[in-house]
C-alpha cells in the first residue's frame, strides 16, 4: 500500500509512523510547502521520499490530507481531479461541514472519505510527530454514504489499524460536536492564557507560582493558531452558539460569587463534578444524534 500524506506535521507525521510500525504503509511519500518540514520528515524516515503533490497524486494507493481546514477546502478537490480511480483520499481535518457541501456533486466524490481522528497534541511540526498518537482514541468517518464502499472499507481498515473506534456522523452533527467537546476548549485556553500573560505585566512573579494545574490549563494555547483560525472561521456558527453558553456560566460563577453565595458555588461546581463519571467510561456506548448532549460529548472528547 503506497500512502501519501499531506502535511507533515504533528497529524499527518505521527499516522506515518504508525502505518509504518504496523505494516499498512508499505512506501510512504510525504507532500508539505516547507522545504524544512519535509527534510526534517526524510530525516526522521516519517517518509520514503517528498513528491510535488501532482506527481504524488498518481503513485499513491491512499492521500491523507493532514493540513489546516483551510487548505483541504483548496486542495481536496484538486486530488479528486489528479488521483487514479482506485485511489482513496481522506481528510482529517477539525471541520466538515463546509469540506462536504463544497464536494456535493463532484464526479470524483465517491473516492473521498471525510475524517477527524480525535487526537493531538499542542505541539505542531514534523519534531512533534509521536508512535501511537491516535490509540484508543475516536476516528470519526462523516457521511459514509457518499463514499464508496471499498473508499469506506479502506478507510475503516486504516483507523483499525491505529487501534481507534470509529465513530459516524454527518457533516453538520460533527461541527457541532466539535464545537462543544473541542473547539471550545482551545478558546478558554487562549483567553486564560491572555489574561495571566496581560496580569504578568505588572506581577513577574507570577509564573514562578504557577502549579500543574496552570500548565495543563493552558496547554492548549501553544497550539497553531494558523489551524485554529481556520477552525474558527469554518465552523463559527456552531462555536458562537457554545461561547454564549460558556459566557452565561463564566457570568453566573461570577455574580455568585460577587453576591457572597459560595453554597451557591458549590453547587454549580458539584453538577460540575458529574463529568468525572462521564470521562470515566460510564456512558461509553451511547449513540449520538445531531442534538450535542453532555452524555454524548464523551464519545468525541479524546481530542
Amino acid at each position: 500500500m503506497v500512502v501519501t500524506v499531506v502535511g507533515l506535521g504533528l497529524i499527518g507525521g505521527s499516522l506515518a509512523l504508525d502505518l509504518r510500525a504496523n505494516g499498512f504503509a508499505n512506501s510512504l511519500i510525504g507532500v508539505d510547502q516547507s522545504a524544512q518540514h519535509c527534510q526534517q520528515a526524510l530525516d526522521r524516515n516519517l517518509v520514503d521520499k517528498v513528491l510535488p503533490l501532482e506527481q504524488a497524486c498518481w503513485e499513491s494507493d491512499i492521500i491523507l490530507l493532514a493540513i489546516p481546514v483551510g487548505a483541504i477546502v483548496d486542495v481536496l478537490p484538486q486530488v479528486l481531479t489528479r488521483i487514479s480511480k482506485q485511489c482513496v483520499v481522506m481528510d482529517m481535518g477539525s471541520t466538515k461541514e463546509e469540506i462536504s457541501r463544497l464536494l456535493k456533486g463532484h464526479s470524483r466524490r465517491g473516492r473521498c472519505v471525510l475524517a477527524h481522528p480525535m487526537a493531538g497534541t499542542e505541539y505542531s511540526g514534523p519534531m512533534a510527530a509521536v508512535k501511537n498518537l491516535f490509540q484508543g482514541n475516536a476516528a470519526i468517518i462523516c457521511d459514509k454514504e457518499a463514499s464508496d464502499p471499498d473508499a469506506l472499507k479502506l478507510a475503516e481498515r486504516l483507523f483499525k489499524s491505529l487501534f481507534m473506534h470509529l465513530i459516524y456522523m454527518d457533516a453538520a452533527s460533527h461541527d457541532i460536536h466539535a464545537a462543544y467537546v473541542s473547539h471550545i476548549s482551545h478558546i478558554s485556553s487562549f483567553v486564560l492564557s491572555l489574561t495571566v500573560l496581560e496580569k504578568e505585566k505588572s506581577e513577574s512573579t507570577i509564573f514562578n507560582l504557577a502549579s500543574g494545574g496552570f500548565a495543563s490549563t493552558v496547554r492548549l494555547a501553544k497550539s497553531s493558531p494558523k489551524m485554529w483560525r481556520d477552525v474558527y472561521q469554518q465552523n463559527s456558527s456552531n462555536i458562537l452558539d457554545v461561547l454564549d453558553e460558556y459566557i452565561e456560566k463564566i457570568t453566573l460563577f461570577r455574580e455568585l460569587i460577587a453576591s457572597g453565595d459560595f453554597d451557591g458555588t458549590q453547587s454549580l461546581m458539584k453538577e460540575a463534578n458529574e463529568i468525572r463519571r462521564i470521562l470515566d467510561g460510564e456512558e461509553a456506548d451511547l449513540p449520538i444524534s445531531s442534538s450535542p448532549t453532555t452524555k454524548q460529548q464523551t464519545l468525541i472528547s479524546n481530542r
